[in-house]
């Protein structure tokens, strides 16, 4: 493993990455495309401007470091162009977000991609021709991001859609693990392995903390499980494992936080 690493893309997700991967690489820079502005939580020299749709910031990005690439890649023709720049490759990782069967069938790498989507286009291009590792992730949740606070808007409701999750602390080590550890050219679905209805997560809102859903819902959605046993096969790989399985217990965690701000 290289001993620098830039993460392309500093929302969100990177900012929990960032400590952990400084504990594993001598040096960690961070991109926006107004570093200034959006990195002012990290030291300046951490601080690299890039901007895809702006060829002469794609100089700043090292060719020497590892990747990790966190903003959806598109469009197609400069994620090629870009990825051209930064022969030869590094190691580098790429982070990601129905059927009429209810329960609705497992879904597991080997399943069909939609390539008529731009990201997924762009994804699998670096996953073919840059022997990128591709990692599907879904609904993020973590301090900030609380599925509890959706139900409250009513940005979800009541349904018997199933909904799968990973918390942001478990993807930060994942992401981590896959630049150590995952095969070049594959991709790992990134779920914390139990799917759960939003009737149930709702039904626990409410006999918990007494939350009401304002949403009316449509059950003819079904959603997806999504299996996680390449993952968690990973992670052992990299003496890691996950760390908020039961996600009652992390909303609880959740819960207690900000009832103490």
């Amino acid at each position: 493993m290289n001993t620098s690493l830039v993460i392309l893309g500093s929302g969100y997700t990177a900012r929990f990455v960032l400590p952990l991967a400084e504990r594993q690489y001598f040096r960690v820079l961070a991109t926006s495309r107004e570093p200034d502005r959006h990195l002012s939580h990290i030291q300046p020299d951490q601080r690299i401007q890039f901007d895809l749709t702006r060829q002469d910031t794609w100089k700043n990005i090292p060719t020497d470091a590892d990747l990790l690439w966190c903003f959806p890649a598109t469009p197609l023709n400069l994620v090629i162009a870009f990825a051209e720049t930064l022969k030869p490759y590094s190691r580098r990782a790429y982070t990601t977000d129905s059927s009429i069967e209810y329960p609705p069938p497992w879904v597991d790498e080997k399943a069909p991609i939609d390539l008529a989507q731009p990201r997924v286009e762009g994804e699998e291009f670096l996953r073919t021709h840059c022997a990128a590792v591709i990692l599907r992730v879904a609904g993020i949740y973590g301090s900030g991001r609380n599925p509890i606070d959706w139900i409250t808007s009513g940005r979800v409701g009541p349904s018997r859609k199933y909904v799968n999750l990973i918390h942001v602390q478990d993807l930060s080590a994942t992401c981590l693990a896959a630049l150590e550890r995952g095969a070049p050219g594959e991709a790992y679905n990134v779920s914390d392995g139990t799917p759960r209805t939003w009737k149930d997560i709702c039904r626990i809102a409410q006999d918990r903390w007494g939350i009401q859903p304002s949403l009316e819902t449509d059950d003819a959605l079904t959603g997806k499980r999504i299996a996680n046993g390449k993952l968690l096969s990973l992670l052992s790989s990299a003496q890691k494992s996950l760390a908020h399985v039961d996600l009652y217990r992390s909303l609880e965690q959740l819960h207690s936080e900000k009832a103490a701000t």
